[in-house]
Protein backbone atom coordinates (compact mmCIF):
# COMPACT_ATOMS: atom_id res chain seq x y z
CA UNK A 1 0.00 0.00 0.00
CA UNK A 2 1.43 3.38 -1.27
CA UNK A 3 2.82 5.24 1.83
CA UNK A 4 1.07 8.99 2.02
CA UNK A 5 1.67 12.75 3.38
CA UNK A 6 -0.69 14.30 5.95
CA UNK A 7 -0.35 18.21 6.67
CA UNK A 8 -1.11 19.37 10.10
CA UNK A 9 -4.69 20.73 8.65
CA UNK A 10 -5.77 17.25 7.15
CA UNK A 11 -4.81 16.01 10.57
CA UNK A 12 -6.81 17.97 13.00
CA UNK A 13 -9.71 18.63 10.03
CA UNK A 14 -9.28 22.43 10.21
CA UNK A 15 -9.77 24.32 6.91
CA UNK A 16 -5.91 24.78 5.63
CA UNK A 17 -5.36 28.38 5.00
CA UNK A 18 -2.57 28.38 2.77
CA UNK A 19 -0.75 31.73 2.56
CA UNK A 20 -0.78 32.27 6.38
CA UNK A 21 0.56 28.50 6.45
CA UNK A 22 3.03 28.56 3.81
CA UNK A 23 4.13 32.38 5.22
CA UNK A 24 4.73 30.76 8.83
CA UNK A 25 6.46 27.76 6.97
CA UNK A 26 9.16 30.32 5.40
CA UNK A 27 9.83 32.20 8.17
CA UNK A 28 10.70 28.99 10.22
CA UNK A 29 12.60 27.84 7.49
CA UNK A 30 14.80 31.25 8.78
CA UNK A 31 15.19 30.40 12.14
CA UNK A 32 16.16 26.41 11.55
CA UNK A 33 18.71 27.91 8.80
CA UNK A 34 20.13 30.55 11.24
CA UNK A 35 20.45 28.15 14.25
CA UNK A 36 22.20 25.33 11.65
CA UNK A 37 24.43 28.15 10.99
CA UNK A 38 25.41 28.77 13.80
CA UNK A 39 26.43 24.67 14.30
CA UNK A 40 28.49 25.01 11.06
CA UNK A 41 29.90 28.24 11.75
CA UNK A 42 31.82 26.46 14.61
CA UNK A 43 33.51 23.51 13.23
CA UNK A 44 35.43 26.45 11.49
CA UNK A 45 35.28 29.84 13.16
CA UNK A 46 37.57 29.47 15.85
CA UNK A 47 40.20 27.62 13.89
CA UNK A 48 41.40 31.32 12.68
CA UNK A 49 41.15 32.73 16.21
CA UNK A 50 43.12 30.26 17.02
CA UNK A 51 46.70 31.85 17.14
CA UNK A 52 45.16 34.55 19.04
CA UNK A 53 43.65 32.67 21.47
CA UNK A 54 47.09 30.74 22.30
CA UNK A 55 48.60 34.14 22.70
CA UNK A 56 45.97 35.28 24.88
CA UNK A 57 45.75 32.35 27.31
CA UNK A 58 48.98 30.84 26.87
CA UNK A 59 48.59 27.16 26.08
CA UNK A 60 50.71 24.96 24.06
CA UNK A 61 50.78 23.84 19.79
CA UNK A 62 50.03 20.49 21.38
CA UNK A 63 46.88 21.55 23.13
CA UNK A 64 45.47 23.70 20.42
CA UNK A 65 44.20 20.74 18.20
CA UNK A 66 41.72 20.37 21.33
CA UNK A 67 40.33 23.34 21.07
CA UNK A 68 38.70 22.43 16.98
CA UNK A 69 38.88 18.36 18.68
CA UNK A 70 36.70 19.07 21.76
CA UNK A 71 34.05 20.75 19.83
CA UNK A 72 33.95 17.33 16.80
CA UNK A 73 33.93 14.95 19.87
CA UNK A 74 30.80 15.92 21.93
CA UNK A 75 29.22 17.06 18.39
CA UNK A 76 29.54 13.83 16.77
CA UNK A 77 29.19 11.33 19.73
CA UNK A 78 26.01 12.52 21.09
CA UNK A 79 24.35 13.36 18.01
CA UNK A 80 22.38 9.91 17.84
CA UNK A 81 21.25 10.63 21.31
CA UNK A 82 19.73 14.19 20.31
CA UNK A 83 17.89 12.95 17.55
CA UNK A 84 16.05 10.81 19.71
CA UNK A 85 15.89 13.11 22.50
CA UNK A 86 13.83 15.58 19.85
CA UNK A 87 11.85 12.84 18.88
CA UNK A 88 11.21 11.89 22.19
CA UNK A 89 10.30 14.74 23.94
CA UNK A 90 9.08 17.25 21.28
CA UNK A 91 11.25 19.75 18.83
CA UNK A 92 10.27 23.07 20.05
CA UNK A 93 11.76 21.73 23.40
CA UNK A 94 15.23 20.30 21.98
CA UNK A 95 15.37 23.27 19.97
CA UNK A 96 15.12 25.95 22.39
CA UNK A 97 17.14 24.10 24.82
CA UNK A 98 19.58 23.91 21.97
CA UNK A 99 20.01 27.30 20.84
CA UNK A 100 19.91 28.90 25.12
CA UNK A 101 22.60 26.31 25.78
CA UNK A 102 24.83 26.58 23.08
CA UNK A 103 24.50 30.49 23.71
CA UNK A 104 25.34 29.68 27.14
CA UNK A 105 28.42 28.04 26.45
CA UNK A 106 29.64 30.15 23.79
CA UNK A 107 29.78 33.00 26.14
CA UNK A 108 31.88 31.01 28.80
CA UNK A 109 34.25 30.37 26.25
CA UNK A 110 33.74 33.97 25.23
CA UNK A 111 35.07 34.54 28.86
CA UNK A 112 37.66 32.16 29.35
CA UNK A 113 40.44 32.68 31.36
CA UNK A 114 42.82 29.49 31.12
CA UNK A 115 42.80 26.52 28.39
CA UNK A 116 40.89 23.99 30.98
CA UNK A 117 38.30 26.62 30.42
CA UNK A 118 38.11 27.14 26.80
CA UNK A 119 38.12 23.57 25.96
CA UNK A 120 35.23 22.78 28.36
CA UNK A 121 33.41 25.67 26.82
CA UNK A 122 33.73 23.90 23.17
CA UNK A 123 32.83 20.44 24.74
CA UNK A 124 29.53 21.36 25.80
CA UNK A 125 29.39 23.90 22.87
CA UNK A 126 29.46 20.33 20.76
CA UNK A 127 26.79 18.70 23.28
CA UNK A 128 24.08 21.46 22.85
CA UNK A 129 24.95 21.39 19.26
CA UNK A 130 23.87 17.54 19.07
CA UNK A 131 20.97 18.45 20.38
CA UNK A 132 19.82 21.61 18.35
CA UNK A 133 21.32 20.47 14.58
CA UNK A 134 18.85 17.33 14.30
CA UNK A 135 15.89 19.57 16.11
CA UNK A 136 16.37 22.13 13.35
CA UNK A 137 16.52 18.99 10.38
CA UNK A 138 13.75 17.51 11.66
CA UNK A 139 11.54 20.50 11.84
CA UNK A 140 12.75 21.00 8.20
CA UNK A 141 11.56 17.90 7.33
CA UNK A 142 8.27 17.73 9.11
CA UNK A 143 7.26 21.08 8.26
CA UNK A 144 7.89 21.38 4.71
CA UNK A 145 5.42 18.85 3.34
CA UNK A 146 4.89 19.73 -0.15
CA UNK A 147 7.35 18.83 -2.57
CA UNK A 148 8.33 21.83 -4.59
CA UNK A 149 8.42 24.05 -1.13
CA UNK A 150 10.47 21.27 0.39
CA UNK A 151 13.24 21.19 -2.36
CA UNK A 152 13.41 24.82 -2.13
CA UNK A 153 13.81 24.43 1.72
CA UNK A 154 16.34 21.72 1.33
CA UNK A 155 18.40 23.64 -1.19
CA UNK A 156 18.86 26.70 1.51
CA UNK A 157 19.42 24.43 4.65
CA UNK A 158 21.75 22.47 2.52
CA UNK A 159 23.33 25.55 1.02
CA UNK A 160 24.02 26.30 4.44
CA UNK A 161 25.48 23.33 5.84
CA UNK A 162 27.95 23.29 2.89
CA UNK A 163 29.35 26.61 2.54
CA UNK A 164 28.92 27.44 6.37
CA UNK A 165 32.84 26.35 6.80
CA UNK A 166 33.61 28.53 4.38
CA UNK A 167 31.07 31.59 6.16
CA UNK A 168 32.68 30.69 9.38
CA UNK A 169 36.12 31.50 8.02
CA UNK A 170 34.91 35.05 6.77
CA UNK A 171 33.24 35.44 9.90
CA UNK A 172 35.94 34.40 12.08
CA UNK A 173 38.78 36.69 10.13
CA UNK A 174 36.74 39.60 10.38
CA UNK A 175 35.67 39.25 13.99
CA UNK A 176 39.12 38.73 15.08
CA UNK A 177 40.96 41.66 12.65
CA UNK A 178 38.37 43.82 13.73
CA UNK A 179 37.62 43.21 17.56
CA UNK A 180 39.02 40.09 19.33
CA UNK A 181 39.26 36.42 19.09
CA UNK A 182 36.65 36.04 21.81
CA UNK A 183 34.10 37.95 19.44
CA UNK A 184 33.81 34.07 17.41
CA UNK A 185 32.24 33.01 20.45
CA UNK A 186 30.29 35.57 21.61
CA UNK A 187 28.91 36.05 18.50
CA UNK A 188 26.65 33.18 18.63
CA UNK A 189 24.88 34.98 21.81
CA UNK A 190 23.83 37.38 19.04
CA UNK A 191 22.81 34.93 16.52
CA UNK A 192 20.84 32.51 19.36
CA UNK A 193 18.71 35.78 20.38
CA UNK A 194 17.44 35.72 17.05
CA UNK A 195 16.84 31.94 16.81
CA UNK A 196 14.95 31.80 20.09
CA UNK A 197 12.64 34.54 19.75
CA UNK A 198 11.49 32.95 16.47
CA UNK A 199 11.81 29.16 17.46
CA UNK A 200 9.63 30.56 20.55
CA UNK A 201 6.96 32.18 18.28
CA UNK A 202 6.95 30.14 15.28
CA UNK A 203 7.26 26.27 15.92
CA UNK A 204 4.63 23.79 17.75
CA UNK A 205 6.23 21.14 19.83
CA UNK A 206 5.70 17.61 18.25
CA UNK A 207 6.25 14.27 20.24
CA UNK A 208 5.72 12.25 17.44
CA UNK A 209 7.36 9.19 19.58
CA UNK A 210 6.05 9.90 22.53
CA UNK A 211 5.06 6.45 23.19
CA UNK A 212 8.70 5.14 22.87
CA UNK A 213 11.66 4.73 25.30
CA UNK A 214 15.11 5.76 25.46
CA UNK A 215 17.16 3.07 23.88
CA UNK A 216 20.15 3.15 26.82
CA UNK A 217 22.77 0.23 25.66
CA UNK A 218 22.00 1.44 22.09
CA UNK A 219 23.21 5.35 23.12
CA UNK A 220 25.66 4.08 25.18
CA UNK A 221 27.37 1.96 22.30
CA UNK A 222 26.83 4.58 19.53
CA UNK A 223 28.19 7.21 21.58
CA UNK A 224 31.40 5.19 22.66
CA UNK A 225 31.98 3.97 19.52
CA UNK A 226 30.82 7.66 17.48
CA UNK A 227 33.40 9.02 19.88
CA UNK A 228 36.39 6.26 19.34
CA UNK A 229 35.97 6.85 16.03
CA UNK A 230 36.56 10.27 15.83
CA UNK A 231 39.02 10.29 18.40
CA UNK A 232 41.34 7.71 16.36
CA UNK A 233 41.31 9.69 12.96
CA UNK A 234 41.76 13.16 15.37
CA UNK A 235 44.98 11.66 17.42
CA UNK A 236 46.20 10.21 13.40
CA UNK A 237 46.82 13.81 12.67
CA UNK A 238 49.36 14.54 16.38
CA UNK A 239 50.52 10.66 16.24
CA UNK A 240 51.27 8.26 13.26
CA UNK A 241 48.23 5.89 11.64
CA UNK A 242 50.77 2.89 13.53
CA UNK A 243 50.42 4.77 16.89
CA UNK A 244 48.11 2.40 18.77
CA UNK A 245 46.20 5.75 19.92
CA UNK A 246 45.01 5.61 16.54
CA UNK A 247 44.47 2.22 15.53
CA UNK A 248 43.35 1.09 19.04
CA UNK A 249 40.48 3.65 19.06
CA UNK A 250 39.47 3.09 15.29
CA UNK A 251 39.29 -0.42 15.65
CA UNK A 252 37.32 -0.05 19.35
CA UNK A 253 35.33 2.60 17.77
CA UNK A 254 34.45 -0.22 14.38
CA UNK A 255 33.67 -2.98 17.05
CA UNK A 256 30.93 -0.40 18.78
CA UNK A 257 29.57 0.20 16.38
CA UNK A 258 29.05 -3.42 14.93
CA UNK A 259 27.55 -4.32 18.25
CA UNK A 260 24.99 -1.06 18.04
CA UNK A 261 23.80 -2.22 14.91
CA UNK A 262 23.89 -5.52 16.18
CA UNK A 263 21.78 -4.30 19.45
CA UNK A 264 19.64 -2.36 16.91
CA UNK A 265 17.95 -5.46 15.33
CA UNK A 266 16.76 -6.56 19.03
CA UNK A 267 15.64 -3.24 20.83
CA UNK A 268 12.12 -2.82 21.73
CA UNK A 269 13.04 0.84 21.21
CA UNK A 270 15.55 1.10 18.92
CA UNK A 271 18.12 4.66 18.70
CA UNK A 272 17.98 3.67 15.23
CA UNK A 273 15.55 1.80 13.65
CA UNK A 274 17.22 -0.36 11.12
CA UNK A 275 13.96 0.83 8.86
CA UNK A 276 15.63 4.28 8.05
CA UNK A 277 18.75 2.81 6.75
CA UNK A 278 17.30 0.18 4.43
CA UNK A 279 15.76 2.25 1.71
CA UNK A 280 18.43 2.10 -1.27
CA UNK A 281 18.32 5.99 -1.90
CA UNK A 282 18.50 6.56 1.82
CA UNK A 283 21.49 4.91 2.64
CA UNK A 284 23.31 6.13 -0.88
CA UNK A 285 22.46 9.50 0.17
CA UNK A 286 23.95 9.16 3.62
CA UNK A 287 27.17 7.72 2.28
CA UNK A 288 27.08 10.79 -0.42
CA UNK A 289 27.26 13.34 2.34
CA UNK A 290 29.81 11.13 4.11
CA UNK A 291 32.34 11.40 1.29
CA UNK A 292 31.34 14.99 0.34
CA UNK A 293 32.40 16.00 3.67
CA UNK A 294 35.55 14.27 3.82
CA UNK A 295 35.92 15.70 0.50
CA UNK A 296 35.43 18.80 1.28
CA UNK A 297 37.70 19.64 4.06
CA UNK A 298 40.74 19.67 1.37
CA UNK A 299 39.41 22.58 0.26
CA UNK A 300 38.57 24.28 3.34
CA UNK A 301 41.91 23.70 5.41
CA UNK A 302 44.38 23.34 2.94
CA UNK A 303 43.22 26.26 0.97
CA UNK A 304 43.17 28.33 3.81
CA UNK A 305 47.09 27.71 4.46
CA UNK A 306 47.62 28.46 1.19
CA UNK A 307 45.87 31.93 0.86
CA UNK A 308 47.62 33.04 4.27
CA UNK A 309 51.02 31.73 4.14
CA UNK A 310 52.12 31.47 0.65
CA UNK A 311 49.77 34.24 -0.83
CA UNK A 312 50.31 36.71 2.36
CA UNK A 313 46.52 37.03 2.87
CA UNK A 314 44.86 38.17 5.94
CA UNK A 315 42.39 36.44 7.71
CA UNK A 316 39.13 38.48 6.53
CA UNK A 317 40.70 38.80 2.95
CA UNK A 318 41.11 34.65 2.89
CA UNK A 319 37.47 34.27 4.17
CA UNK A 320 36.34 36.87 1.45
CA UNK A 321 38.23 34.40 -0.68
CA UNK A 322 35.93 31.64 -0.31
CA UNK A 323 32.74 33.63 -1.14
CA UNK A 324 32.73 32.36 -4.50
CA UNK A 325 32.67 28.87 -4.20
CA UNK A 326 29.59 30.02 -2.06
CA UNK A 327 27.66 31.67 -3.86
CA UNK A 328 28.07 29.16 -6.40
CA UNK A 329 27.25 26.55 -4.11
CA UNK A 330 23.78 28.64 -3.51
CA UNK A 331 22.94 28.71 -7.24
CA UNK A 332 24.05 24.96 -7.68
CA UNK A 333 21.93 23.99 -4.62
CA UNK A 334 18.59 25.52 -5.63
CA UNK A 335 19.00 24.23 -9.01
CA UNK A 336 19.82 20.96 -7.86
CA UNK A 337 16.88 20.28 -5.91
CA UNK A 338 14.10 21.96 -7.28
CA UNK A 339 14.71 21.54 -10.97
CA UNK A 340 17.25 18.49 -11.81
CA UNK A 341 16.31 16.30 -9.43
CA UNK A 342 12.66 16.12 -9.96
CA UNK A 343 13.42 16.15 -13.36
CA UNK A 344 16.29 14.01 -13.81
CA UNK A 345 16.47 11.80 -10.36
CA UNK A 346 19.61 11.55 -8.12
CA UNK A 347 21.30 8.90 -10.45
CA UNK A 348 22.14 11.12 -12.70
CA UNK A 349 22.16 14.65 -10.57
CA UNK A 350 24.32 13.54 -7.72
CA UNK A 351 27.36 11.61 -9.53
CA UNK A 352 27.24 14.35 -12.04
CA UNK A 353 27.69 16.88 -8.91
CA UNK A 354 30.72 14.67 -7.63
CA UNK A 355 32.48 14.30 -11.16
CA UNK A 356 31.81 18.05 -11.31
CA UNK A 357 33.74 19.04 -8.04
CA UNK A 358 36.45 16.47 -8.47
CA UNK A 359 37.49 18.47 -11.68
CA UNK A 360 37.54 21.77 -10.00
CA UNK A 361 39.80 19.49 -6.96
CA UNK A 362 42.20 18.45 -9.75
CA UNK A 363 42.35 21.94 -11.55
CA UNK A 364 43.25 23.18 -7.82
CA UNK A 365 46.33 21.51 -8.06
CA UNK A 366 47.97 23.51 -10.54
CA UNK A 367 49.11 26.26 -7.66
CA UNK A 368 52.28 27.60 -7.16
CA UNK A 369 54.32 29.34 -5.05
CA UNK A 370 53.49 32.56 -7.31
CA UNK A 371 50.75 31.79 -8.78
CA UNK A 372 47.73 34.51 -8.65
CA UNK A 373 43.98 33.94 -7.07
CA UNK A 374 42.44 35.25 -9.76
CA UNK A 375 43.79 32.61 -12.55
CA UNK A 376 44.73 29.94 -10.03
CA UNK A 377 42.13 29.70 -7.52
CA UNK A 378 38.75 31.68 -8.11
CA UNK A 379 37.74 29.80 -11.24
CA UNK A 380 38.34 26.37 -9.47
CA UNK A 381 36.90 27.54 -6.45
CA UNK A 382 33.13 27.92 -8.69
CA UNK A 383 33.36 24.97 -10.17
CA UNK A 384 33.59 22.81 -7.07
CA UNK A 385 31.17 25.11 -5.11
CA UNK A 386 29.06 24.46 -8.60
CA UNK A 387 29.71 20.59 -8.07
CA UNK A 388 29.36 20.52 -3.83
CA UNK A 389 25.93 22.14 -4.82
CA UNK A 390 24.66 19.56 -6.43
CA UNK A 391 25.62 16.95 -4.11
CA UNK A 392 24.64 17.66 -0.70
CA UNK A 393 21.35 19.50 -0.86
CA UNK A 394 19.98 16.91 -2.87
CA UNK A 395 21.43 14.09 -0.69
CA UNK A 396 20.46 15.96 2.75
CA UNK A 397 16.86 15.69 1.02
CA UNK A 398 16.94 12.43 0.12
CA UNK A 399 18.63 10.82 3.57
CA UNK A 400 15.59 12.50 6.08
CA UNK A 401 12.80 12.21 2.98
CA UNK A 402 10.32 9.29 3.73
CA UNK A 403 11.06 8.63 7.20
CA UNK A 404 7.95 8.39 9.82
CA UNK A 405 7.43 11.68 11.69
CA UNK A 406 8.33 10.20 14.79
CA UNK A 407 12.12 8.72 13.35
CA UNK A 408 12.63 12.56 11.91
CA UNK A 409 15.07 12.98 14.24
CA UNK A 410 16.91 10.10 14.58
CA UNK A 411 17.00 10.49 10.96
CA UNK A 412 17.94 13.79 10.69
CA UNK A 413 21.04 13.07 13.56
CA UNK A 414 22.31 10.33 11.16
CA UNK A 415 23.09 12.94 8.29
CA UNK A 416 24.24 15.39 10.63
CA UNK A 417 27.46 12.28 12.13
CA UNK A 418 27.99 11.08 8.55
CA UNK A 419 29.12 14.58 7.72
CA UNK A 420 30.72 15.15 10.96
CA UNK A 421 32.97 11.50 10.68
CA UNK A 422 33.23 12.61 7.06
CA UNK A 423 35.16 15.37 8.08
CA UNK A 424 36.96 13.76 10.76
CA UNK A 425 38.48 10.86 7.99
CA UNK A 426 38.93 13.73 5.62
CA UNK A 427 41.01 16.15 8.15
CA UNK A 428 43.37 13.52 9.38
CA UNK A 429 44.07 11.55 6.00
CA UNK A 430 45.07 14.84 4.74
CA UNK A 431 46.70 15.87 6.78
CA UNK A 432 48.40 13.02 7.19
CA UNK A 433 49.09 12.31 2.90
CA UNK A 434 50.19 15.95 3.38
CA UNK A 435 52.78 15.69 5.64
CA UNK A 436 54.13 12.82 4.17
CA UNK A 437 54.30 14.55 0.57
CA UNK A 438 56.31 17.69 2.31
CA UNK A 439 58.63 15.37 3.93
CA UNK A 440 59.36 13.54 0.62
CA UNK A 441 59.83 16.26 -1.23
CA UNK A 442 62.75 17.68 1.55
CA UNK A 443 64.34 14.36 1.58
CA UNK A 444 67.72 15.05 0.22
CA UNK A 445 67.56 18.41 -0.61
CA UNK A 446 68.45 22.03 1.33
CA UNK A 447 65.70 22.09 4.05
CA UNK A 448 66.99 25.60 4.96
CA UNK A 449 66.14 27.23 2.16
CA UNK A 450 63.65 28.99 1.52
CA UNK A 451 62.31 28.44 -1.51
CA UNK A 452 62.83 24.27 -1.15
CA UNK A 453 60.74 25.16 2.11
CA UNK A 454 57.84 27.21 0.66
CA UNK A 455 57.73 24.24 -2.41
CA UNK A 456 57.30 21.80 -0.21
CA UNK A 457 54.46 23.14 1.33
CA UNK A 458 53.15 23.61 -2.26
CA UNK A 459 53.70 19.79 -2.62
CA UNK A 460 51.74 18.93 0.22
CA UNK A 461 48.77 21.00 -0.26
CA UNK A 462 48.38 19.46 -4.22
CA UNK A 463 48.77 15.99 -2.75
CA UNK A 464 45.72 16.93 -0.64
CA UNK A 465 43.57 18.65 -3.42
CA UNK A 466 44.79 15.23 -5.69
CA UNK A 467 43.04 12.89 -3.02
CA UNK A 468 40.07 15.10 -2.31
CA UNK A 469 39.46 14.87 -6.01
CA UNK A 470 40.05 11.32 -6.10
CA UNK A 471 37.32 11.18 -3.07
CA UNK A 472 34.90 12.90 -4.97
CA UNK A 473 35.59 10.62 -8.06
CA UNK A 474 34.85 7.96 -5.55
CA UNK A 475 31.47 9.57 -4.62
CA UNK A 476 30.47 9.52 -8.27
CA UNK A 477 31.29 5.86 -8.91
CA UNK A 478 29.71 5.07 -5.53
CA UNK A 479 26.43 7.61 -6.09
CA UNK A 480 25.96 5.97 -9.28
CA UNK A 481 25.82 2.46 -8.53
CA UNK A 482 23.48 2.92 -5.41
CA UNK A 483 20.81 5.63 -6.44
CA UNK A 484 17.74 4.11 -7.76
CA UNK A 485 17.21 5.18 -11.73
CA UNK A 486 14.62 7.66 -12.41
CA UNK A 487 12.67 10.27 -10.04
CA UNK A 488 12.29 9.39 -6.58
CA UNK A 489 9.00 8.06 -5.65
CA UNK A 490 8.34 6.22 -2.15
CA UNK A 491 9.68 2.77 -1.17
CA UNK A 492 6.88 0.57 -0.24
CA UNK A 493 9.30 -0.86 2.18
CA UNK A 494 10.62 2.67 3.61
CA UNK A 495 9.08 4.80 6.72
CA UNK A 496 6.65 6.60 5.10
CA UNK A 497 5.86 10.46 6.25
CA UNK A 498 2.53 10.58 8.12
CA UNK A 499 1.88 13.06 11.22
CA UNK A 500 0.30 11.09 13.80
Amino acid sequence: MPSKTLTDDTRTGASPAPDAASGKRWWILAVVALAQLMVVLDATIVNIALPSAQADLGFSDGNRQWIVTAYALAFASLLLLGGRIADLFGRKTAFLIGVVGFAAVSALGGAATNFEMLVTARALQGAFGALLAPAALSLLNTTFTDAKERAKAFSVYGAIAGAGGAVGLLLGGVLTDALDWRWTLYVNVVIAVLAFAGGWLLLSNHRDAANSKLDVPGTVLVAAGLFSLVYGFSNAETHDWDSPQTWGFLIAGGVLLTAFAWWQTRAAHPLLPLRILLDRNRAASFLAVLVSGAGMFGVFLFLTYYLQLNLGFSPTKTGVAFLPMVAALMVAAQLGTTALVPRLGPKAVIPLGFAIAAVGMAWLTGIGTDSDYLSAVLPQLVVIGLGLGLVMPPAMQLATGGVAAEDAGVASATVNAMQQVGGSIGTALLNTLAASAAADYLAGRDATSKLIQAQATIEAYTTAFWWSAGLFAAGAVIAFLLFRRGVPQQDANAAPVVHM
